[in-house]
Parts: structure tokens; C-alpha cells; sequence
């Protein structure tokens, strides 16, 4: 996710509120599924997160290289 944030915005409430609200949402949709891999488990994410600046790169530069990620199989 490629974002563009205030000096206000607290970095760890941003990935705190898009792990929660996305938590909530998979878990509705997908919740026969999800039951048998995770039955009770409280927790969908992990607690960790990975947050990297960019400085004044291109925007063109940065979306190449996100493009170019392997995605997961």
C-alpha cells in the first residue's frame, strides 16, 4: 500500500485501524472458511508491521517497484 500521510497521522493508528477494520470484514465474509484454520483464535493479524519512507521519490518509481513485488501464491 502506497500512502500519502499528514505529519499527524500516528503511523502505528493507521495499520492498527486498517488491520481492524479489515479483520472484521474478511472475517464476515469469509468466516465458514476461515473456521476451520483458525476456529477460535482471537487474533487475525500478526502485531507486527513494517512501515517504509520514500522520501522524494517518483511517484512513477514507486509504483513500478510495488508492481514488480512477487505476489503470494
Amino acid at each position: 500500500i502506497l500512502l500519502e500521510l499528514t505529519p499527524k497521522t500516528a503511523p502505528s493508528a493507521l495499520v492498527n485501524n486498517l488491520k481492524t477494520v479489515t479483520s472484521r470484514l474478511i472475517r464476515k465474509e469469509f468466516s465458514k472458511h476461515l473456521r476451520k484454520f483458525y476456529c477460535q483464535k482471537p487474533l487475525f493479524w500478526s502485531r507486527s508491521y513494517c512501515i517504509i519512507t520514500v522520501g522524494g521519490a517518483p511517484l512513477a518509481v514507486l509504483k513500478q517497484y510495488i508492481e514488480g513485488q512477487n505476489m503470494p501464491d
